[in-house]
């Protein structure tokens, strides 16, 4: 997995094999509801080293079979992984799968269909947020209006540091993030060409939250 040096410093392309192809699977039309919430799965749980790459760390003493040693482990705890909803869900299953101790925060957001903007309706965080790192998932940084918010409303409880991770973005999603949050690095599987009319990513994949919960 890498960073492309074309793009802003503050922009991780997460560009290893595996994940490129499970999200061309994924991409496609006639891929289940079952098959694209696996494949975001899995996904997720790749992206989840790169993002996770910087992560604190623990000395503890432990005994292998032949001596007492100290060794290093993650402090999870100081993670926090907070989902967009609903869409956000199907990273953040992944990502608590490789790291189990993190804690988890949720947002809810809905987009306006007529401005576009986003509207919240729920907000829920661990506490002792000014401790902790936050990972903010969502599958589609789209217009970036959505996480724009999410992020504005999570810098009022100051945690120590910011990271977005999404599955797909386009420009004007990186451009309206990186305007607002020039400070928040984003971590993507895909920057496609442009959004449409309606705010969606072409070619992008849909509607992720349809999608994964079969509501199309």
């Amino acid at each position: 997995m890498s960073t492309s040096n074309d793009l802003a410093p503050q922009v991780h392309l997460v560009n290893h094999p595996l994940v490129q192809h499970k999200l061309t699977l994924m991409r496609k039309k006639d891929t289940s509801t079952n098959s694209f919430r696996s494949l975001l799965n899995e996904i997720s749980m790749l992206m989840a080293f790169e993002v996770t790459r910087d992560m604190p760390m623990l000395d503890v003493e432990i005994e292998t079979p032949l001596e007492t040693m100290t060794a290093k482990v993650i402090d999870g705890k100081k993670l926090v992984l907070v989902s967009i909803l609903r869409a956000g869900t199907g990273i953040l299953d992944g990502m608590l799968t490789v790291v189990p101790g993190a804690r988890v925060g949720h947002i809810g957001l809905y987009r306006d269909p007529k401005t576009l903007q986003p509207v919240e309706y729920y907000f829920k965080m661990p506490q002792d947020m000014q401790e902790r790192d936050v990972v903010v998932v969502d599958p589609m940084l789209a217009t970036g209006n959505s996480a724009v918010a999410a992020i504005e409303r999570i810098k009022t409880l100051q945690p120590k540091s910011i990271k977005f991770v999404c599955l797909l973005t386009c420009p004007e999603g990186i451009a309206t993030l990186r305007k607002a949050h020039p400070d928040v690095p984003i971590y993507t599987a895909a920057i496609d060409r442009q959004l449409n009319a309606h705010g969606y990513i072409l070619p992008g994949l849909g509607d992720a939250g349809d999608r994964i919960f079969g509501t199309q």
